[in-house]
């Protein structure tokens, strides 16, 4: 894998086939269909077709992609397990094993990410007034919002209703 997250295509299927103990072997056209069918968009095949990576979402250091920065919405919003509140109120949104926090445009979709981990529960973020303190913004291919982190200053616990 290089440093922009895209790995060989090739290489990808051969060394998949060749650890694999499910009884059946990774094709190109199976390959092709995860990217093409994949509701989260979370795959992109380069432009010459001989590597794919994950558009965003990587736990490796190896990984750097180049993001450029952008202007956020006033408003984002990232969907927790309500367990992980305290936590979060007191050390702000952190990436943990991943490089970025991951950050949604819509309540409906925070809703959904959230609902992994058990009862939801949604934060607001202020991403107006940390752009303009100074914050870098990027946004994913797959429309996902991405941060290095988010203060506890910038959050709020979302009561509205998530539509």
């Amino acid at each position: 894998m290089d440093k922009q997250g895209f790995a060989y295509i090739d290489e990808l299927i051969k060394n998949t086939n060749q650890k694999t103990s499910l009884g059946f072997k990774l094709t190109y056209e199976q390959l092709y269909e995860v990217v093409a069918t994949n509701d989260k968009k979370r795959f992109e095949i380069s432009e010459d077709n001989t590597q794919i990576r994950a558009v965003q979402g990587h736990s490796t250091r190896v990984v750097e992609r180049d993001f450029e920065p952008v202007l956020p919405p006033d408003v984002l919003y990232h969907g927790t397990a309500h367990q992980f509140i305290p936590s979060i109120l007191k050390d702000g949104l952190l990436p943990k094993s991943r490089q970025y926090v991951h950050l949604s445009g819509d309540t409906k979709t925070a809703k959904a990410v959230g609902k992994r981990h058990g009862r939801v529960q949604i934060l607001q973020i202020d991403s107006k007034k940390m752009h303009q303190d100074g914050y870098e913004f990027y946004q994913a291919k797959n429309g996902v919002w991405l941060i290095k982190s988010v203060p506890v200053s910038y959050l709020t616990v979302y009561e509205g209703i998530i539509v």
